[in-house]
């Protein structure tokens, strides 16, 4: 018979049958009947011998005690309204501000479980487990006070029992219980009075501007000031924050410490600029900022003598809302390492802190991308501190038309997230909540969720009406004090402080205001340039770089990429492809992709480099072409090379990632944000999977430095290749990011060669002006002979944005047709037969547009009457748009640009391989038919 949990075990007749297999041997039932049923025959005075028996064994046989079964029974209801209430307590909680009733459960009450209140009363407190309590009303009763009354907790769907019992410890016996101080109350007065003040302020000064206030969701920032206080006592050196739009220029103000004269001159159209002509700058309420912060170590409110210091940022970001969400994640990442020791992190030494919308948190996919980031080995932070600013509406949308849930913040119980819920009008609360979440990150180094349950005072933005469309909810708003005046009015019920104190406070805050508004209208502010993030930089134009590496380096770091220990056994087959690597090296040559990447990996990390690489499958390489980590086919076990290389002194990570491509790019931009030292890469499984991270490329990697100063050197490797298998997976769009190109902002090649990737990737780590790198990579010259590399070609030279014709250049007065072409396509016109009047020239480089290199090609071949440009790829599409217009500037008017290609198509790619094959040829035959220039 299969044993139910004692709480739904309400039938006499089943207690009764549990209880005779307990006399017969207490071992044949599970731990909590044994403890019921012995609890049981004590509070009966049952005469039977104690239960001593061991495992195995059987009670002396004895005449049945007597037992009260309708006793048990009352005592089972109540250890089910305990439970209810620990587990259920949340739906009881007055969480909205204005008003609205809980939701409640039935559960909660003691009816639903067979008892009544005088049924409590009539339960020592013991039977429940409470030593402390007289009775089990009096347990109850403490309960409720505790899980229904100020904060709503969800816990119970954890799974690991340690993590449930470590919360029902806190809360119930724990530091939870302890009040925050005078002292500490009058400081969150403070705090709400400077937040609400400038709301008010900038509402009146600039009247009609949009600013996304905080005003209804106040409580966020002494909860934000929580956090950073909080992590710093407990070690950390960072806290980067990620948040929307709503409430930013508050926590610019008051959490990053911008200057009030900076935010009042940003709104009188006057902004701090960099050193670019080219800096578009962002909206106010996109900016980021960093700062220093000072606290008293010890808990707090102490008044310790000891300081901690912590750096503070606020990434920036667009109005995507939660596409910051795994920036923050990378950016955190990187801080958590530990200078001077490669590849070491201390989770605890950064603190990612998110604050969410209560319709962006589930409705928006990038959220659960990054939630499922979160216990990742590649990708997981320590623990991630979140906060929904829950302003019960999503725009114009109402929660019951914007989530199929009932919280907000259900998606985070899928992982396992503990919950907590507060009305954003108690203070204290929303301060208890972010330090229990601070709590349960440094002891388990997981994430915490605090669902901070607000209003929005005005509409989505101060120009909208709100009640046009939500007119109870906004006649509720207006006749509700602000959370300001809610706790003064608190503070001075309990004696803190007098109604004048508050009023005086508050005076005294606007006067400050006034003040510093009247200096900025006058010019005389003292407003030193805030610059959003980093300090905006070089301008991206490539400067010389070496990036050759001598050939006895080369072929010893090879070497060491061939070992492994004595016992680690790699799959055989695996092992012979491998070692054809060693012969590579020789004068035959045969050096392919994978291999030139491992050795620019290599020569990387010995000399200083660190190198991080995730996206999925990039372990073996989408193409089985890399290898980087070996398996042991007996074991399992695994093996890196790259990560015992002798006298490497950069760390080298590699991670497969889950089947995502927003969330993981998004990781790895912030990553190499904050890691100059590191060569960040991310590898698409096809190229076109970057269709799905298209908001992270267009908002941040395209257009970082111009908006917000940032400066990343992230690598996107894409496969590209028109080979015959469809629509899908043969365009990696490199048209698109032509399109984004301008001013420098990323680097966008098409390599064709092994050595020209093992120079480009090197050189992309060496350059110290950091810029985005969007490479196309092959998937059938992965091992195409024609396109393997011979060691002098990596130990001598350089990366060539322009690679010449190497047989036309011998003979360059019999040139008359000079096709330029990027990529793949390179090969299938190579294949062709040809005349000595055709020469095929490779731009390897797109951007930035080699100008020069091309006009001394063009200068080469004095006789050229025509020149074509080449592709496999649509002709709206491609590179085509971009490469037209600036083929035009390099070779002037006298000569003719014919495209040669596949026409306009609205799909990228044929379905069929057969028709893949036969455009494939025409390309190839009008590219080579010369008789289109003897007619001319």
């Amino acid at each position: 018979m299969s044993e139910l949990p004692i709480t739904s075990a309400f039938n006499d007749a089943y207690i009764e049958e549990m209880y005779e297999s307990f006399l017969r041997d207490p071992f044949s039932v599970n731990e909590s009947w044994r403890q019921f049923f012995q609890l049981g025959r004590r509070l009966a005075g049952a005469t039977s011998p104690a239960v001593a028996a061991a495992p195995g064994e059987s009670l002396p046989a004895t005449a049945p005690a007597t037992i009260d079964t309708a006793y048990l029974r009352k005592v089972a209801g109540a250890a089910g309204l305990v439970q209810a209430v620990r587990q259920y307590g949340h739906l009881d909680v007055q969480l909205d501000p204005l008003g609205s009733p809980p939701l409640g459960a039935a559960e909660l009450k003691p009816e639903f479980h067979g008892i009544t209140e005088a049924d409590l009363a009539s339960i020592p407190g013991a039977a429940l487990g409470f030593d402390d309590m007289p009775t089990a009303a009096d347990a109850v009763a403490r309960l409720r006070e505790l899980y229904s009354s100020r904060l709503g907790f969800e816990f119970e769907h954890i799974e690991e029992e340690d993590e449930r019992e470590w919360f029902r410890n806190e809360i119930e016996r724990g530091g939870l219980n302890r009040e925050i101080s005078a002292d500490e109350k009058k400081a969150v007065l403070r705090r709400l009075t400077q937040v609400d003040g400038l709301e008010r302020f900038l509402g009146r000064a600039y009247q009609g501007y949009k600013r996304f206030s905080v005003e209804g969701t106040d409580a966020l920032v002494p909860m934000m000031d929580a956090a950073v206080e909080g992590a710093a006592r407990a070690g950390a050196r960072d806290v980067v924050i990620g948040m929307a739009h709503r409430g930013r220029i508050n926590v610019l103000a008051h959490v990053l410490d911008k200057p009030a004269a900076t935010i009042f001159e940003e709104f009188e159209g006057r902004h701090a600029t960099g050193d670019a002509a080219s800096d578009t700058g962002d909206v106010k309420y996109h900016l980021g900022a960093r700062t220093r912060r000072t606290v008293k170590r010890g808990e707090a409110g102490s008044n310790g003598a000891e300081e901690a210091t912590v750096n503070v940022m606020l990434a920036p970001n667009p109005s995507h809302l939660e596409f910051v969400d795994p920036v923050v994640e990378g950016v955190a990442r990187a801080l958590q390492r530990v200078p001077g020791s490669p590849g070491a992190r201390e989770a605890q030494s950064a603190l990612p802190l998110l604050v969410h919308g209560d319709a962006s948190f589930p409705g928006e996919g990038v959220v659960a991308e990054n939630l499922n980031l979160s216990h990742l080995a590649g990708f997981s932070t320590g623990g991630t501190l979140h906060i929904i600013a829950n302003n019960q509406v999503g725009f114009t949308t109402n929660p019951r038309e914007g989530r199929s849930t009932y919280y907000a913040s259900d998606l985070a119980k899928g992982f396992e997230i503990p919950i907590v819920h507060v009305n954003g009008d108690d203070a204290e609360a929303c301060i208890v909540a972010v330090r229990l979440g601070l709590a349960y990150r440094e002891k388990f180094g997981k994430d915490f969720l605090v669902d901070l349950v607000g209003y929005r005072r005005h509409g989505h933005n101060e120009t909208d009406e709100p009640a046009y469309t939500q007119p109870l909810l906004y006649a509720a708003i207006k006749q509700h004090p602000s959370p300001r005046e809610v706790w003064g009015q608190r503070l001075v019920q309990e004696g803190l402080v007098t109604d004048e104190e508050v009023k005086a406070l508050d005076a005294d805050v606007q006067s400050e205001f006034d003040r510093i508004y009247a200096a900025v209208k006058a010019g005389t502010a003292d407003a030193p340039p805030h610059l959003p993030g980093n300090q905006r930089g070089p301008t991206g134009q490539l400067g010389g770089v070496d990036t050759a590496v001598p050939a006895d380096d080369l072929m010893e770091l090879n070497e060491r990429l061939l070992e492994w220990p004595n016992d680690f056994k790699p799959l055989p087959k695996l092992t012979r492809q491998l070692e054809r690597r060693r012969a590579a090296m020789g004068e035959g040559g045969g050096i392919d992709w994978g291999h030139a990447e491992a050795l620019a990996w290599a020569s990387l990390l010995q000399g200083g480099k660190s190198i991080r690489i995730s996206g999925q499958d990039v372990e073996r390489g989408t193409f089985s072409h890399r290898q980087a980590v070996l398996h042991d086919h007996e074991s399992g076990d695994t093996f890196t090379p790259l990560q015992h290389i002798p006298g490497a002194t950069g760390a080298f990570e590699i991670y497969n990632s889950p089947l995502s491509e927003t969330a993981v790019l998004g990781f790895e931009y912030g990553y190499s944000v904050a890691a100059a030292d590191t060569l960040v890469q991310w590898e698409a499984q096809f190229g076109d999977f970057a269709n799905v991270a298209q908001p992270i490329i267009d908002q941040f990697i395209a257009s970082d430095r111009a908006k917000w100063g940032q400066n990343s050197g992230v690598v996107l490797l894409l496969p590209h290749g028109y080979e015959g298998q469809g629509p899908e997976h043969s365009s990696a769009r490199l048209e698109r990011y032509l399109q984004l190109c301008a001013e420098h902002n990323l680097r966008v090649a098409y390599p064709t060669t092994p050595a020209q990737y093992f120079h480009i990737l090197r050189r992309q780590a060496l350059l110290t002006e950091r810029r985005p790198l969007v490479l196309m990579q092959p998937k059938s010259l992965l091992r195409l002979p024609e396109a393997a590399s011979h060691l002098a070609e990596l130990a001598n030279g350089s990366f060539q944005p322009v690679m010449d014709d190497p047989a036309s250049a011998v003979v360059p007065d019999q040139v008359r047709r000079l096709v330029f072409c990027t990529g793949k396509v390179y090969y299938d016109l190579a294949h062709a037969e040809r005349s000595p009047q055709v020469a095929i020239v490779r731009v390897e480089e797109l951007y930035p547009w080699p100008h020069e290199a091309i006009s001394a090609v063009l200068e080469r071949y004095p006789g050229v009457e025509e020149v074509v440009w080449a592709q496999e790829e649509p002709k709206n599409a491609g590179a085509w748009s971009f490469v037209s217009p600036r083929l035009r500037a390099a070779v002037g008017n006298t000569v003719p640009i014919r495209y040669v290609g596949r026409p306009e198509r609205a799909s990228p790619a044929e379905g069929y391989a057969s028709a893949h094959s036969e455009q494939q040829a025409a390309i190839v035959a009008e590219v080579m038919a010369m008789q289109a220039v003897a007619a001319r």
